[in-house]
């Protein structure tokens, strides 16, 4: 009966590993590609950001901690296609920074 258990134990702890490692893939292929930079000729000073681009950015409420400058007031830092934007409510861009 001992050998019966330890198998079952030793292919119980290989199958957790092998599930935590794919959970774990999963997640850092999305953080990739939601770093990943594109390039936009359109996000330069004084433009528009589109809607659906505003939309999907993520608001950078930590900016001194990415070391981007206090946004003036009425003005937030977004996180998108791996650059951090500045902008008014609006979408109007006052800055775009790309991190190295």
């Amino acid at each position: 009966m001992k050998p019966f258990l330890k198998t079952v134990a030793i292919a119980a702890l290989a199958l957790s590993f092998s599930c935590g490692s794919a959970i774990a893939q999963d997640h850092h292929e999305d953080r990739e590609h939601h770093d990943q930079y594109v390039h936009h000729d359109d996000w330069k000073k004084g433009q528009h950001m589109r809607h659906e681009d505003w939309e999907r950015a993520q608001r950078v409420d930590d900016w001194k901690a990415r070391h981007l400058r206090q946004p003036p007031s009425g003005h937030e830092w977004r996180d998108v296609d791996g650059q951090y934007v500045l902008a008014n409510r609006d979408g109007v861009i006052y800055q775009v920074v790309v991190p190295r």
